[in-house]
């Protein structure tokens, strides 16, 4: 991690890069913003009493890095407007250095964190996006249980509606064996997302119902629940599948059909599966899924 430091008064800033050295940072110092502006760093320690120039282009370039303001008083030209352009926090001078480097790594994880959630999000979204929902998310109010015949037709639907609603998501699978402590160990603010119903025996199945009636939650389960919370039917023809499913031989050639219909010719379609264009053409027939134009 390289540390710049934007400070003119040379004694501060050759001993915060001092003792940032000796804590294993890479440092570099300028007493210029116009010359700073060239820089490349990481974690970016900015002086707001630089007589006769302007901290606020190197803010704004640099608001995706960790900007922290080092500042003789706190005013609005201090804090508030280098805040509002996208400094991360501020420090006061004189400070103790050890203050100012739990800043650096509380923000070094607080960046780490977003970017391994970024990465997530990104992932989870590029393997949901070929499942089809003609649900309304809207139509989604909590708590609730969602009977499917396809869990990740749910699993796009609940990330849909976490990200539209703004709210903060537990997922809890009942596979896992910690489930009942991870349920009560969970935010009073946070949406409980649980699958994996079928894996409980009937006793831990009403012992669950029992606890979900003090917490906010969506249920999946792959087979039939008898609650007295509010549950709907959710359910696909269109089923990807993975390595720990079964499917019988219709439901593979449903799904193949289904998925690769438009990206190969019914020759080349029926060549892959093992069967003549006229056995395809029966199948396209009995399954409904003829080719749209």
């Amino acid at each position: 991690m390289k540390i710049i430091i934007v400070e003119n008064e040379l004694y501060l800033a050759q001993s915060i890069a001092s003792k940032l050295n000796e804590n294993g940072y890479d440092t570099e110092t300028y007493s210029s913003i116009k010359v700073a502006m060239d820089s490349h760093g990481d974690v970016y320690l900015l002086s707001t009493n630089l007589p006769g120039q302007n901290t606020s282009p190197l803010i704004t370039k640099f608001k995706d890095k960790i900007i922290i303001l080092m500042v003789n008083y706190i005013n609005n030209d201090t804090v508030g407007e280098p805040l509002r352009l996208g400094a991360k926090d501020y420090i006061v001078k004189p400070f103790m250095l050890e203050d100012l480097m739990r800043k650096i790594e509380h923000y070094k994880e607080y960046q780490s964190l977003r970017k391994q959630t970024s990465l997530y999000q990104e992932y989870m979204q590029n393997l949901l996006q070929d499942i089809e929902t003609h649900f309304d998310i809207k139509d989604i109010t909590t708590p609730l249980v969602i009977e499917t015949n396809y869990q990740r037709l749910v699993d796009k639907i609940v990330f849909e509606h976490v990200e539209q609603t703004k709210t903060l998501l537990t997922f809890i699978p009942l596979g896992d064996k910690n489930w009942k402590e991870k349920i009560q160990k969970s935010s009073p603010s946070t949406l409980l997302y649980i699958t994996e119903a079928h894996v409980l025996k009937k006793t831990d199945r009403e012992t669950l119902l029992e606890t979900l009636k003090n917490y906010d939650f969506i249920l999946c389960s792959t087979s039939n629940i008898e609650s007295d919370f509010n549950t709907i039917t959710l359910n696909t023809d269109s089923k990807l599948y993975d390595q720990n499913e079964v499917l019988t031989i219709d439901d593979y050639v449903k799904f193949i059909v289904n998925s690769f219909q438009y990206k190969f010719p019914d020759t080349e379609l029926s060549k892959k599966l093992g069967i003549s264009r006229k056995s395809l053409w029966e199948k396209r027939k009995k399954y409904g899924l003829f080719k749209k134009k």
